[in-house]
């Protein structure tokens, strides 16, 4: 059958383009490899990681925060069996959802491994053996990333394992030994952490989430160590082996020193993710790959191919789900003749630990490369009405302005609702706004987002109320 496009790959990317596409009058098909939608965000990522945090939160404020509330629990304990069942529940609810989107917009899915005939011909092997021929006018790449896992690591899925394997865990570990203190490692070593594992954290560079500004990545660790992680920084792991029933990993500092060497009851490899690009017929037409393996485009997500676009974690940067989603609609309303535009620097990160970390623009570190002018206003969750009643007193929220012209550059933030909190500062970024607009913004009395207020007009005039 033939299409107006035909799109490898059904995660936020993907999905979010065939319904664009569909919108806007295409003939649309969706090729997904797996049995179900919606990628890894959905499958064994954002979706299932973040049911998981929120239920060893609950767990976590129960048993160390309720009583000070004045509720009194006892025998209280944890079931691992139902929270992981009720983990798949959210998962499939929402895989089901996007089957039915596609339903809804009259787009065609196909279940089967996508790859290139030519430029505009794609074989769909079903898991049966069967094929088919889809014929399209224009395709999107969507294929998205997989877990970075060097040979030397002993990756046996039982105890050397990655995110993936560490959703369906139906334990309570007494020892994790988290490789990574990126996004990844953090949010699934907390999880454990709340639940009363004893969590070794490893991580090469000299701080968490190396990405993030600087002052996020104290307050995070500082919160997080208070919980009960251990962070070993500036380490380097030199032997991951997989045991019967535990994990033996030895790591060292990376300048020169004493190797640690012990055994965890499983060990979490967080190390990145790399593009699946695994036989998708890519030598068959004109799309080549970087040194790192991603898919080369150019400002307008183009292969080399004229047809053939690519979006999402296959092609690197920022590999979060709302940075995919952007790209499959700036993708298909470019091919619609629109003139769409994305601003990366406007793209949140956010950590779904707890307190959460979230930050949009550009860092302290960064603006300091490039020698601008600029100011800094800070204020910390500590001095909330809001924090005080929910005892979540950890975090602050950073802005950053121009000295000169006093437009904002970058928020940065820890603290309760983060995640949900950064969508203000890319609405006032989006609009180009001052610090002394923010301000100047009415906000409701007592919450959290107050600190976005406070930290602007410290940095604006010094002027912070409650500090």
């Amino acid at each position: 059958m033939q299409y107006d496009l035909a799109i490898i790959g059904s995660g936020p990317g993907g999905y979010v383009a065939a319904i664009r596409a569909a919108q806007l009058g295409m003939k649309t098909v969706l090729i997904e490899r797996y049995s179900t939608l919606g990628g890894t965000c959905l499958n064994v990522g954002c979706i299932p990681s973040k049911a998981l945090l929120d239920s060893s939160e609950h767990y976590h404020k129960a048993d160390k925060e309720f009583g000070e509330h004045g509720i009194d629990i006892s025998g209280m304990k944890i079931n691992m069996d139902q929270m992981i069942d009720r983990k798949d529940k959210v998962v499939s609810q929402t895989c089901d959802g996007v089957a039915f989107l596609m339903k809804k917009n009259k787009i065609d899915v196909k279940y089967g491994h996508g790859r290139f005939q030519d430029a505009h011909h794609i074989v769909v092997a079903g898991s049966e053996g069967e094929e088919e021929t889809i014929e399209a006018e224009k395709i999107i790449i969507a294929t998205g990333s997989k877990p970075a896992m060097p040979e030397s690591f002993d990756y046996d899925k039982k105890r050397v394992i990655t995110s993936t394997e560490a959703l369906d865990l139906r334990e309570v570990p007494e020892s994790l030994l988290v490789v990574g203190g990126g996004v990844i490692g953090l949010e699934m070593g907390s999880v454990f952490s709340r639940l009363g594992t004893k969590v070794k954290v490893v991580e090469f560079m000299d701080r968490l989430v190396p990405g993030m500004d600087k002052d996020v990545s104290k307050e995070l660790q500082r919160s997080l160590k208070k919980q009960g992680m251990e962070f070993f920084l500036k380490h380097k792991v030199t032997e991951v082996k997989a045991n019967e029933k535990s994990a033996t990993v030895s790591f060292e500092p990376k300048d020169g020193g004493e190797a640690i060497k012990d055994r965890y009851d499983y060990a979490l490899i967080a190390i990145g993710r790399r593009p699946y690009t695994d036989d998708l017929g890519l030598d068959t037409v004109n799309v080549d790959l970087d040194e790192k393996g991603f898919v080369k485009v150019d400002e307008n997500l183009r292969t080399g191919a004229d047809n053939i676009y690519a979006i999402g974690d296959v092609i690197g940067g920022a590999m979060l789900a709302h940075k995919a989603s952007d790209e499959g609609v700036f993708v298909v309303e470019s091919i619609a003749g629109q003139k769409p535009h994305i601003p990366y620097h406007l793209i949140p990160s956010v950590v779904y630990t707890w307190p959460e970390a979230a930050g949009v623009g550009y860092t302290e570190e960064q603006l300091k490369d490039q020698g601008v002018n600029y100011k800094v206003g800070k204020f910390p969750y500590k001095a909330l009405g809001r924090a005080r009643a929910s005892m979540d007193l950890d975090g602050m929220v950073k802005i950053i302005a121009d000295k000169s012209t006093d437009e904002v550059l970058g928020i940065h933030m820890v603290g309760a609702r983060v995640a949900d909190i950064i969508a203000e500062a890319v609405t006032a970024m989006e609009f180009r706004a001052s610090a002394e607009d923010i301000g100047r913004m009415s906000h409701a009395h007592p919450t959290f987002t107050e600190a976005v207020k406070e930290a602007a007009l410290a940095a604006w005039d010094d002027g912070a109320v409650h500090v």
